[in-house]
């Protein structure tokens, strides 16, 4: 249990050459897709809130755990959406908070509006390396970090009632965590990309509607063109998010999901990472809670039952009253 616990660690909160994915991971991501794409702001086109929290290996000491915060509404000038997002994510004896300000400009175009989106924001990341019980001492895990990191990000997004595609990376700037480190191996922020796509098809109505939707998230697309020797190749696996799921009467959601890497198709080396279930309901009040569950189908089920997500938002139809358009994303 040591073995894998300190391999669990070092893999996911130091974050060396072999990098993995760093960014949070969410089950529910179609609930919070701000903090992956400035330019969902405005797209339900009244004014949202969202609260999600996530545990991750929730036997497991130190595992990760995750919870975010989201509010997007347009402004009298429909073309133009603001928004605010902020994640906290602690992962063993590491932590980083960072608050994101959002802006987007929307187009209209056929049938739904394409958004191009824009964020700036800042990020505390710290890190205590003395809470690490390490077998062998080494002078890599020595110290403690306390760093500000300025960041800026962008997004494109087309939406329409009952489809929607979107590209962007949160993160542009790349940094380095360990400029105190001794070693040649250290942590780097990376730059993340992620492609997002979905379509709502009718099955009875709007009463029962049947939407799949796709999210992929890839490290180092163009970690080949780095500067430095050592990030030109980073190792973390194309992640994707398949996602199947069921509105009934515009109020209950029931969805199921499968989570992997590509390179688990192709990599014996590699496995399938869980199998996902959750359920959100929407009151007439605008109030919509949910949860989610995470089934280990790696190695991880020897050792933990899974992951948890619960969230809580509100919905503000400011134009109910009006010719309302459900967004189903």
């Amino acid at each position: 249990m040591k073995k894998i616990w300190t391999t669990l660690l070092v893999s996911a909160a130091c974050l060396s050459v072999a990098l993995g994915q760093q960014d949070p991971m969410f089950t529910k991501y179609m609930f919070n897709s701000l903090v992956f794409n400035p330019g969902y702001a405005g797209s339900r086109d009244h004014m949202s809130i969202g609260l999600l929290h996530r545990t991750q290996w929730y036997e497991i000491n130190g595992a990760p755990q995750t919870q975010s915060f989201t509010l997007h509404t347009p402004l009298r000038n429909e073309r133009v959406a603001v928004g605010l997002s902020i994640v906290n994510d602690k992962i063993g004896p590491t932590n980083t908070l960072g608050g994101n300000l959002i802006y987007a400009y929307r187009i209209p175009m056929g049938a739904g509006k394409l958004s191009f989106g824009l964020q700036a924001g800042i990020e505390q990341y710290r890190a205590d390396w003395s809470k690490l019980n390490i077998e062998k001492p080494d002078e890599a895990f020595d110290g403690q970090e306390n760093r500000i990191l300025p960041n800026f990000g962008a997004g494109i997004y087309y939406y329409s009632k009952h489809f929607y595609i979107g590209a962007s990376s949160p993160f542009l700037v790349e940094y380095d965590l360990r400029d105190s480190a001794t070693t040649g191996i250290y942590a780097r922020q990376a730059r993340h990309y992620y492609f997002m796509t979905g379509v709502v098809i009718p099955v009875q109505g709007d009463f029962i509607l049947f939407k799949p939707s796709l999210l992929i998230k890839n490290v180092g697309l163009f970690s080949s063109r780095s500067a430095l020797q050592s990030f030109k190749d980073i190792g973390a696996p194309t992640e994707f998010d398949i996602d199947l799921s069921l509105l009934f009467y515009e109020s209950l959601w029931v969805g199921a999901s499968f989570r992997s890497a590509i390179e688990a198709f192709t990599d014996k080396s590699s496995s399938f990472d869980s199998a996902d279930i959750w359920i959100s309901y929407v009151m007439e009040n605008g109030l919509r809670v949910g949860a989610a569950y995470d089934y280990p189908l790696s190695k991880l089920s020897n050792v933990t039952s899974g992951a948890f997500e619960v969230m809580i938002g509100y919905e503000f139809n400011f134009k109910t009253k009006k010719a309302a358009t459900p967004r189903y994303f």
